[in-house]
């Protein structure tokens, strides 16, 4: 249940952020749920294996460079999804930076809320 809470969530903000930010372009919000779940798959399968892989150059950028690895995602997971695009780097840079702050935020205050219920 958690997890296809963190979907909707994120694909909620995925599909507002592409709204706001040029370069962008999400079609339908069914495009953005598939987005989400292949964004969590890309999360959890690659986004390891790129950070084992690129250990040495995050050290040097002091974790800098894992800024890349997700507009790196984003990128990839535009050419897997149909209906989502992406302009460019720096529009995936931004857009995945908007993208975790807001889900961690939306998705911490839906926890702390269910804590509270559950005292």
């Amino acid at each position: 249940m958690n997890f296809l809470i963190r979907i909707i969530v994120t694909a909620a903000v995925a599909f507002g952020l592409s709204s706001v930010l040029p370069g962008i372009q999400i079609d339908t919000f069914l495009t953005a749920i598939v987005l989400s779940i292949v964004l969590a798959i890309f999360n959890a399968l690659l986004k390891p294996l790129l950070i084992i892989l690129t250990f040495p150059i995050t050290i040097l950028t002091l974790g800098l460079f894992l800024f890349v690895i997700n507009a790196g995602i984003i990128l990839l997971t535009a050419k897997f999804v149909r209906g989502f695009q992406v302009s460019g780097f720096w529009p995936a840079l931004l857009f995945s930076l908007l993208l975790s702050v807001l889900v961690s935020i939306l998705y911490n205050k839906d926890r702390d809320r269910d804590k509270k219920r559950d005292d």
